[in-house]
């Protein structure tokens, strides 16, 4: 059984079982577990002094703690037979790939705020950190649209990334980075320090994933935009406050001829976000679903690399093999 063998096939697996599947609310997800633990280490370690130390220590020992026990249960699983194996990882890039559901939850939120501006800043506070109590319906959809493009990268291009870098313990690893994230890497006044290395890992673990996502989605509309969108993404990309954040929104931004940022809240703080783009029109339903195309061709160019990837490390590692024994 040929290396790109045990690699591709769980790859396609997972990844159809996301396209048709999305995340099934009554199927259990280890990134819950994930953010129980989290929040348990949060709850104990968040308080007196050496702050930034005792979130340094969790934040470094949840993400070797998952990296170890999914190598040790896949090599267990291994011994008994490879389809196991093939079955574990089909299940974790399942689990951590999450296109469709994103998907899924923006359009509801169009959807909800054509219904109603109540019924879709409900809805997009489910996707988003901010405070959308006051949000207009242009904000509402402006959120919906920003986090799409983000959550691009962290949640899919970011995770396939890993996966060609170190397999599925490091695809795994890199949910739970960006859980942490998630959860406490806030610059609030209660994160600011127990969530600093938090913050700085995620920052690391999506510098090239987010650069990568951007070029993604800019490829497919370089025959209609030229490479204008080039010059735009590297103008506002670099504007956002999050290192990498701001390149994938930048490139939706440039797709669409909008305009993504401003000031914003965040539990109960305000936030005064830097502009991306120019124009400040109307977001519509045609612009949720033109970036829906955007992100799933991002996406089937990603799993394309991904396994070429695979396929030439396999073709050069024969080939060692082969002068080795020669």
């Amino acid at each position: 059984m040929s290396d790109a063998f045990l690699f591709i096939l769980p790859l396609l697996v997972g990844w159809l079982l996301d396209l048709l599947l999305g995340d099934p609310a009554w199927l259990p997800h280890p990134v819950v577990g994930f953010g129980k633990m989290i929040a348990l280490g949060e709850k104990r370690l968040n308080g007196g002094s050496n702050r930034m130390l005792k979130g340094a220590i969790m934040s470094v020992f949840l993400i070797i703690l998952v990296f170890a026990v999914t190598w040790f249960v896949r090599s267990l699983l291994f011994t008994f037979h490879f389809s196991l194996l093939i079955l574990c990882d089909s299940i974790i890039v399942f689990y951590c790939l999450a296109g469709t559901t994103l998907i899924r939850e923006v359009r509801e939120v169009f959807h909800a705020v054509d219904r109603s501006l109540a019924e879709g800043r409900k809805q997009v506070a489910r996707i988003v950190g901010r405070d959308t109590s006051e949000l207009s319906a242009q904000e509402v959809r402006t959120a919906a649209l920003e986090t799409l493009a983000e959550n691009l990268s962290d949640g899919v291009i970011a995770p396939l990334f890993w996966l060609a870098i170190g397999g599925v313990p490091a695809m795994m690893a890199y949910k739970m980075v960006n859980t942490l994230d998630s959860m406490i890497g806030y610059r609030t006044e209660r994160y600011k320090d127990f969530g600093c290395w938090a913050a700085h890992i995620d920052d690391v673990a999506n510098y090239i994933p987010a650069r990568i996502t951007a070029l993604l989605m800019i490829l497919p509309s370089l025959f209609t935009f030229h490479f204008s969108l080039f010059n735009f993404v590297l103008k506002y990309g670099r504007k956002h406050a999050s290192p990498n954040s701001g390149y994938p929104e930048a490139a939706l931004a440039g797709i669409l001829d909008c305009r993504f940022g401003g000031p914003h809240y965040y539990f109960g703080e305000l936030f005064d976000k830097p502009y991306i783009g120019e124009n400040a029109r109307e977001l519509t339903t045609a612009d949720m679903q033109k970036a829906v195309c955007v992100n799933r061709m991002a996406e089937v160019l990603a799993i394309i690399l991904v396994i070429a990837v695979c396929i030439i490390t396999n073709c050069m590692n024969v080939q060692c093999s082969m002068f080795n024994v020669q």
